[in-house]
């Protein structure tokens, strides 16, 4: 059975001053037909280009906030805690991955920082500079739906879902402001907000604005996006 190798960025704990991460994630993964692989943390740019050789596929996971300074804002002081070794690390990683053309699923933060390494922006602060009434960071339990998503015709997680609307969890305070120019929206919230993009020059860059790696013991839409980038790391 052929067992795509995915590279997973792993999760930062600034105070403990380690690394980790959730199950989820590596069950999804697991549970789709692939072999989850928590990466180490590094910036050094030959572990870079060995680590994006090795893996077939690549997990850019949720955490901090992404720095404001990476796409040229100030940090104002609405913006949450930042980590700079994520940054530093994805910053390298990333183009390594897009360079060999290998498959990409963000969740969350790796959304954010996707759409702001392909030249995107984003609000640092949903609450304080884009007011709305679609619930963007619920309560516990986050493996249920916050709000309802659309899913654009002719969009690739249309075609994998079958359905023009889904409901999603939602965790998060950023979101994107301005779309990168390599990037198409695939789903978008009641308010507008950018949920989903996906990269059609490429040949598989998706990532997601919600939480798969919790919902995806009770939804199936989660458990398919999982399924589709394992698939495509094939």
């Amino acid at each position: 059975m052929n067992m795509p190798q995915i590279g997973i960025v792993p999760l930062i704990d600034i105070q403990r001053e380690s690394y980790w991460m959730l199950p989820g994630y590596m069950e999804g993964i697991a549970d789709a037909g692939g072999l989850p692989i928590m990466l180490p943390l590094t910036a050094d740019p030959a572990a870079i280009r060995r680590i994006a050789q090795l893996c077939d596929g690549f997990l850019f996971t949720g955490g901090h906030d992404v720095s404001p300074e990476l796409y040229g804002q100030e940090i104002l002081p609405l913006c949450g805690e930042r980590c700079p070794e994520r940054d530093a690390m994805e910053r390298l990683l990333f183009p390594a991955v897009m360079e060999l053309d290998k498959p990409v699923l963000g969740i969350c933060r790796g959304l954010q920082f996707i759409n702001v390494m392909l030249g995107g922006t984003l609000f640092q602060d949903i609450p304080a500079q884009r007011p709305s009434e679609v619930i963007h960071h619920q309560d516990p339990p986050y493996d249920s739906p916050s709000h309802p998503v659309e899913l654009p015709a002719g969009t690739p997680l249309r075609e994998l879902l079958g359905r023009d609307t889904i409901s999603v969890n939602s965790c998060h305070h950023q979101g994107i402001r301005d779309l990168a120019p390599a990037l198409r929206s695939m789903a978008n919230a009641p308010d507008g907000l950018v949920e989903a993009v996906w990269a059609a020059d490429r040949r598989y860059v998706w990532a997601v604005q919600w939480h798969p790696e919790f919902s995806r013991l009770k939804d199936d839409h989660s458990r398919h996006i999982f399924q589709s980038f394992v698939d495509a790391a094939r």
